[in-house]
């Protein structure tokens, strides 16, 4: 077994490896274009812009970097090293029953993952994202909202981890169809009361004030077949000076997010530009096709789970000591996010022409594809966005399309339309 395991071990840095290489080559294809100035961009983006740009990306990137080789390195000590058998056996035997032990053993590595990545979050909230002028957090609202994601993850994980380790105990042969369901279900409940319970956990909701802008939107949205019945405005700036805009709610009915911040940097016109652009998404129905593509793929990696743990193959082959369901349902999710990594660039292209579709519909509803070129450009500009990334960078991860190549083609509409 240990030649196995020596192979995945290589799968696991070779993938590493591929990941990092991307970055790199991100990183150097903006030092080379970095200073070059995109068509249409000549109004809203100097030199000074651009070195900015530059300068947050490769920032951000190094620090990126950083994380993952520290996050690579603990997942080789901790699953290659020992420490897992370790935990593993230490837990097992305190005598526990084998639900709570799996829950307890999920909780400390949620935890210890979550104290790993605590100083990177500290760097990047009030380091980079104060010195580039966009962080209004403070360390009491920081360690405020910490408190706050432990309880919740806690109590959110803690259920469901419970409840499906609960069910394979109850269903040893069909938990893997009991337990989809089961997530499934909970996913769209949590999509009903998340704007009602968690989001008010974190964040203040207050209808607009601008009424006559809220008519607009209502109108708009209208017009694609959306009943609004509230528009809020999100006390966002509080955190940082990042803009965005959501919708929430399932079906017809919806309600209409807007950050602060957002409402301070752009017209009207932009805003329903935006907000057009969300329709387009429920419209084409791009929500839908992804939750049942997800669903398509969680069904098949459950049932993929339950064959890899039905014996006790993966026990052996990283040399545990002794074989509990939950020491190896976290192996089979590693081996999930390898077989999943060669899809990254498929999903990615997926989502981007989802976008692409949302432009175009967006176009097509407001008439005036300048507003929606100029709220782009500022979205970019006012949150630093990198405007020259590497072409096979993007291929792998952007879930839009690059900005410039975004706007281009938005600008292209509108001198076709001239």
């Amino acid at each position: 077994m240990e030649y196995l395991l020596f192979i995945l071990l290589l799968l696991y840095l070779v993938v590493e490896a591929a990941e990092q290489f991307l970055a790199i080559i991100n990183l150097k294809y903006l030092a080379a274009h970095g200073a070059e100035v995109p068509p249409g961009f000549e109004k809203h983006v100097d030199s000074s812009t651009l070195m900015r740009i530059r300068d947050y990306t490769v920032e951000h990137g190094r620090v990126a970097r950083i994380a993952a080789v520290v996050s690579m390195a603990v997942t080789v000590l901790f699953l290659f090293g020992g420490l897992l058998n370790w935990l593993n056996s230490f837990i097992a035997e305190r005598g526990w029953s084998p639900v709570v032990s799996g829950v307890i053993f999920f909780m400390v590595l949620i935890y210890g993952e979550t104290l790993i990545n605590i100083p990177f979050s500290l760097y990047n909230t009030f380091s980079i994202e104060k010195r580039f002028g966009f962080t209004n957090q403070t360390p009491a609202l920081w360690v405020k909202d910490l408190i706050k994601s432990l309880i919740l993850n806690t109590l959110l994980l803690g259920f469901l981890l419970y409840v499906l380790l609960w069910l394979i105990r109850a269903l040893p042969d069909l938990w893997w169809l009991a337990g989809w369901v089961f997530f499934l279900f909970f996913s769209i409940f949590l999509l009903y009361i998340s704007p009602y319970v968690i989001e008010p956990l974190f964040n203040k909701f207050k209808p607009m004030e601008d009424t006559s802008l809220e008519g607009r939107i209502k109108e708009t949205m209208a017009q694609t077949g959306l009943k609004i019945n509230r528009v809020f405005s999100m006390d966002a700036s509080k955190r940082n000076s990042h803009s965005n805009a959501y919708f929430t709610g399932i079906g017809h009915v919806k309600r209409i997010v807007l950050f602060d911040t957002l409402l301070a940097n752009h017209v009207d016109d932009e805003i329903i530009a935006i907000l057009a652009h969300e329709a387009g998404h429920w419209k084409k129905k791009h929500i839908l096709k992804m939750l049942v593509f997800s669903q398509t793929i969680g069904l098949f990696g459950f049932y993929l789970a339950y064959k890899l743990t039905a014996g006790d193959v993966l026990a052996d082959i990283f040399m545990l000591d002794i074989s509990t369901i939950h020491a190896k349902l976290l192996l089979a999710v590693f081996l999930g996010t390898l077989a999943l990594f060669p899809l990254r660039p498929f999903m990615a292209y997926i989502s981007r022409r989802h976008e692409v579709e949302a432009d175009n519909f967006a176009l097509q509803l407001t008439g005036t594809p300048g507003p929606m070129a100029d709220a782009l450009i500022k979205l970019g500009k006012d949150n630093l966005a990198n405007l020259h990334p590497h072409p096979l960078y993007a291929a792998v991860y952007y879930s839009h399309p690059p900005l410039v190549q975004r706007v281009k083609r938005i600008l292209s509409v509108e001198a076709n339309n001239a």
